[in-house]
């Protein structure tokens, strides 16, 4: 495992809290507790209790600063104290984390948008059409009606019920979320994720809105994947000047 030693501050490029935290818009006190939470190395003290920053401090804040959007910040501060005791194999894992979870919502994404072309693509069902028992519904997709119920269970599916024989009663908007529902499963995602996304859909007020918003989630991991390579870039600096001359 690759270790690298821990930061030692240097009285080189002596740095006062505020020198710190102006550039960032930060306050003195931001600075002091980041220090205080291991976000930064520790700080030298002057001879008279002050604390004494150098370039390497600075370098360790433009790179968290920069890791939080990407990350969020409990895993930037990880990833810092990480290498603030000279662990970088274990802050690169956090990274690695990151980039897996922004590449499994990638894939989700991916998923739903081709579900809701297939339902927005789908000539509107007449209002009047006549509710599915759940034996019509469970044929219609080629699953079990105790699939149905399972998904009933978890929130997926809100079938209403027949009066006058208590039977559930699955009415066109119903047949939209489990069909919605069956392509989401078919591609391998969990029952509770999906009851998520139908949710979406209902609080949307159908696939056709929710299209909209799968944009503005397709512009957020564009956003959050960019700002993944700034905070390498700022890591990389940071670990630059640690390592000192080669």
């Amino acid at each position: 495992m690759t270790r690298w030693e821990p930061v030692e501050p240097s009285n080189g490029g002596s740095r006062r809290p505020v020198d710190l935290a102006r550039p960032h818009g930060l306050s003195t006190q931001a600075v002091r507790n980041y220090e205080r939470d291991g976000v930064l190395p520790p700080a030298e003290r002057g001879p008279n209790g002050y604390r004494r920053f150098t370039d390497a401090h600075a370098t360790a804040l433009s790179a968290y600063l920069a890791l939080i959007p990407g990350h969020g910040h409990a895993t930037a501060g990880e990833i810092m104290r990480a290498v603030n005791r000279g662990d970088v194999d274990t802050a690169l894992r956090a990274v690695d984390r990151s980039h897996v979870l922004l590449q499994r919502d990638r894939e989700t994404l991916d998923a739903v948008e081709a579900a809701v072309a297939v339902l927005t693509g789908a000539p509107p069902a007449p209002p009047d059409r006549p509710a599915l028992p759940i034996g019509a519904l469970a044929h219609r997709l080629g699953v079990r009606p105790a699939t149905l119920r399972k998904w009933e269970r978890a929130g997926i599916l809100r079938p209403a019920r027949d009066p006058a024989t208590g039977h559930r009663a699955y009415r066109p908007d119903d047949v939209r979320d489990a069909e919605l529902a069956h392509l989401l499963r078919r591609g391998g995602h969990r029952l509770d994720h999906i009851a998520a996304v139908l949710g979406q859909v209902r609080a949307a007020g159908g696939a056709e809105p929710l299209a909209d918003s799968l944009r503005q989630w397709r512009r957020r991991l564009t956003r959050r994947g960019l700002a993944m390579l700034t905070g390498a870039a700022r890591l990389a600096d940071h670990l630059d000047r640690r390592a000192g001359p080669r």
